[in-house]
């Protein structure tokens, strides 16, 4: 048995034992998340959620992209979301990893560069606070006062505001 035929069976399982219901697509709370794909961050349990409660956005290491961005603008300017949270982790995967060294094993391996940035980090604190200047310099989102970042602690399950944006705006 495959991993997706484990899911799709507890899915099943789990549906089964469901009332059916209706949430709005428009978060409730009207916040849009941003953080890492890491399986160890269970951002519902550790934020208290709810479904339909948040948009949640997450890809390597939590940074912010040109794709991340367009998922804000989306959540902002179609979707109600008015507040924006960051969220970065302790030993993150993408700490280990070389710009340089990656995109060069890509290219090896497949004959191309990719078209994509790598956005590895060493300083969590500073990612954070790039990632948020990053949000805030963005045209696209019409809501950037209202973003504030935290570093997720995968040990205590504890959240760390970061406390200066670049240039010592206020996070």
């Amino acid at each position: 048995m495959t991993a997706i035929d484990r899911l799709l069976g507890h899915n099943h399982a789990s549906a089964a034992q469901l009332q059916p219901r209706h949430l709005d697509v428009m978060p409730a709370l009207r916040i849009a998340i941003v953080t890492c794909m890491d399986s160890r961050l269970d951002v519902f349990s550790a934020l208290g959620l709810i479904g339909g409660e948040a948009h949640i956005i997450r890809n390597a290491g939590g940074v912010v992209t040109d794709d991340v961005i367009r998922s804000l603008a989306i959540s902002q300017r179609r979707l109600g979301t008015r507040e924006i949270m960051l969220i970065h982790h302790t030993d993150c995967g993408m700490q280990l990893v070389s710009d340089d060294s990656f995109r060069a094993e890509l290219q090896a391996d497949t004959g191309m560069a990719p078209a994509f940035a790598i956005e590895s980090f060493t300083d969590l604190d500073a990612d954070v606070l790039q990632s948020i200047e990053r949000v805030r310099r963005s045209p696209f989102i019409p809501h950037r006062d209202a973003v504030r970042g935290f570093v997720y602690d995968v040990d205590t399950c504890r959240l760390r505001e970061v406390g200066q944006a670049l240039g010592g705006a206020p996070a």
